[in-house]
């Protein structure tokens, strides 16, 4: 009862301040929240600071529906006022962006937060887009025009701009617009006769117009029916859980001499005269009599379907009419009557990824794992590398939740996604410059090789002088050369000497000089290197790459009988003749130009011989001349008789 009277004091000594500036506020409440306007030149922080005061803070505007509220105070605040210039008014909300933080465009709130706390709300209703700015304090105000009466379609807009201060003007700014949130409302109170009710709410605003009046908020009311015209005080306050209603019961103001027919007697529903003038509330079928004693409430509350969404209506126990549920995965919302989705994966529930839905959530697996094991949130890795999963081309490495290619040595890892392998081109590196001579690239390795005359060494790498096998022309086999033959040498042993015949093919066989060395059957020989050997005039040497292992070969045997390597040999290196072919057509393509360049210098010589002969011809020509130069001999003729002269004596006559 102390608690009761000193809440009522603290209201009436508020009364007399709200009285004072009631003209410069506006009130409106509704759901769980009131809204006031007022008018003022504040910086954004004086207006919070008063705002947070009465136990509030600026507006938030979080919603369409919030927004309509506090346009509604808004209209209150300027037909207080009234008749106002026409321009354009702000008034601060409790939307600002501190300093050092920056525009975020993809946000809705573009990187704003409200005073009050909260993320980023889905509700915006910017005026225009603004330019980025990290270096000072920005908030937020409604723009309004003050010479119109806000309408319901066109909601203020929100402007961004400086937040106001000591050394900043603040002539630009109106008014500001606090919220204050509360547990609960109380319907207004009901007049059974004439008189006046005045609220006085807890943020020390008064009103006698509300839709719902908050809690602890205290009423006046004052009966102008009675002599002394009396006060009566009521507090709103909470009467069970979630239950609040007003400290009295029945009618205000009850008069015999209007009975039911002033404001229906103050019922809600049925109102009955009595025959003494006196009269009581009543409610319909289907509906009960609260303890106030003029409010109805249905018999099965659920029938108007009070609870929005997904959430279920139940009767609730004595002294409230409902509760509203919600399924498994939903929670109340702030209203009691809706429900919102349980996020249940802040619990990390799931063993890599998990997933919230709507009244549930699942579990996925990161890449490179597959759901299972003994729970169903349990990941297993996948293995790449399994037969007939790899995308390797050659080795495949399975690792926990992926998996990477190798490759065999002479190979490295190519392709976009480094599964393929490429051949390494040893020639072009390091190994392949430890080869003395050629240098061969082969998939995954390489070999050395050497030039005609050489031979590879036992290292693999050097090059080494070929011996040379001087082979004398083929002979008649002797018993003990057949012999040797036989067991499988693959060069004629030395014939005997033997007088010239003639060969069955008329081949003349002259006796040889020396004994032709054999040489073991493992040789390799190619069929290119026969023919080249064949075909020279004199004992040549071939170096086979592979092998680099010499042989010789002497003039023609069409026969095939006296051949330095049998034909089997030759058959079965046969398949290793395509290095063979290739060495030898290099060997001649560097003949052809080594005698090219032969032709072209003996042509050099013969050119610059024939120029020096004419500059010698010419120098000749300009040496200095004689005084017989320029003469020439008569060429002499025969001696004859001279002829004779008048004056020589006439033949016969004497001298």
């Amino acid at each position: 009862m102390a608690t009761y009277k000193s809440l009522l004091l603290l209201l009436l000594l508020g009364q007399s301040w709200a009285g004072a500036g009631a003209h410069t506020e506006a009130v409106v409440c509704a759901g769980t929240a009131c809204y006031t306007a007022h008018w003022g030149k504040l910086s954004a922080d004086e207006a919070q600071h008063r705002c947070n005061e009465n136990g509030g803070n600026l507006a938030t505007v979080k919603s369409e529906e919030e927004a309509r509220h506090i346009q509604q105070a808004l209209a209150q605040l300027l037909r207080s006022k009234a008749p106002l210039e026409a321009k354009m008014g702000k008034f601060w909300i409790g939307l600002q962006r501190e300093r050092g933080k920056c525009l975020h465009p993809n946000m809705t709130l573009k990187g704003f937060s409200w005073v009050g706390g909260g993320e980023d709300t889905p509700y915006a209703n910017w005026l225009k887009e603004f330019k980025s700015s990290c270096v000072s304090k920005r908030c937020v105000s409604l723009q309004l025009d003050l010479s119109l009466t806000p309408h319901p379609s066109n909601l203020p807009k929100w402007s961004d701009g400086p937040c106001g201060g000591a050394a900043t003007p603040r002539n630009s700014i109106d008014g500001f617009v606090c919220k204050f949130s509360f547990q609960g409302m109380c319907q207004p109170l009901a007049l059974g006769g004439p008189g006046q009710v005045t609220y006085t709410t807890p943020f020390q605003a008064t009103t006698s117009s509300l839709e719902i009046v908050p809690f602890a908020s205290a009423a006046n009311v004052v009966c102008e029916d009675e002599a002394d015209s009396k006060s009566h005080y009521f507090l709103c306050k909470e009467k069970a859980s979630g239950v609040f209603d007003w400290s009295s019961s029945g009618p205000l103001c009850i008069s015999p001499k209007f009975g039911c027919n002033f404001n229906n007697g103050g019922c809600q529903q049925d109102c009955f005269e009595g025959g003494d003038g006196s009269f009581r509330c009543g409610c319909r079928p289907g509906f009960r009599l609260l303890d106030d004693l003029v409010t109805c409430a249905s018999r099965n509350p659920c029938s108007s379907s009070p609870c929005k969404g997904e959430a279920t209506c139940v009767p609730g126990p004595p002294g409230k009419s409902y509760i509203c549920r919600c399924p498994h995965g939903y929670q109340l919302d702030s209203s009691q009557l809706g429900c919102v989705d349980v996020d249940e994966c802040q619990d990390s529930p799931c063993a890599q990824d998990c997933v919230n839905t709507p009244g549930s959530f699942h579990c996925e697996c990161w890449m490179g794992y597959k759901p299972g094991g003994v729970k169903e949130e349990a990941c297993l890795d996948v293995d790449e590398c399994a037969l007939g999963h790899s995308l390797c081309a050659q080795n495949c490495i399975n690792t926990d939740g992926s998996f990477h290619c190798s490759c065999e040595e002479g190979y490295v890892l190519s392709g976009e996604d480094g599964t393929q392998c490429e051949d390494v081109d040893e020639c072009l590196g390091p190994r392949g410059n430890s080869c003395e001579g050629l240098c061969f690239n082969t998939e995954g390795s390489f070999r050395c090789g050497c030039l005609p005359g050489l031979e590879l060494a036992s290292n693999g790498v050097s090059c080494v002088v070929a011996p040379v096998f001087l082979v004398p022309p083929a002979g008649p086999l002797s018993e003990k050369d057949e012999g040797d033959n036989k067991e499988g040498s693959t060069m004629p042993p030395a014939a005997t000497p033997t007088p010239p015949t003639r060969g069955s093919e008329g081949i003349s066989k002259g006796p040889p000089t020396t004994r032709r060395p054999s040489l073991p059957s493992s040789v390799p020989t190619t069929s290119a290197s026969l023919h080249m050997l064949a075909s020279s005039g004199s004992p040549a040497v071939w170096t086979e790459l592979g092998t680099h292992l010499p042989m010789t070969a002497s003039h023609g045997n069409p026969t095939g009988e006296d051949s330095m390597v049998d034909k089997d040999s030759v058959a079965t290196q046969s398949d290793d003749g395509s290095d063979g072919q290739k060495l030898l057509l290099f060997y001649i393509l560097g003949t052809v130009v080594a005698i090219s360049l032969l032709l072209a210098l003996a042509l050099g010589l013969l050119v610059y011989r024939k120029r020096r002969a004419k500059k010698e011809e010419i120098k000749e020509k300009k040496k200095p001349q004689s005084a017989a130069d320029g003469y020439s001999w008569v060429p002499d003729r025969p001696e004859s008789r001279a002829m004779e002269n008048q004056y020589s004596p006439t033949p016969g006559t004497d001298c």
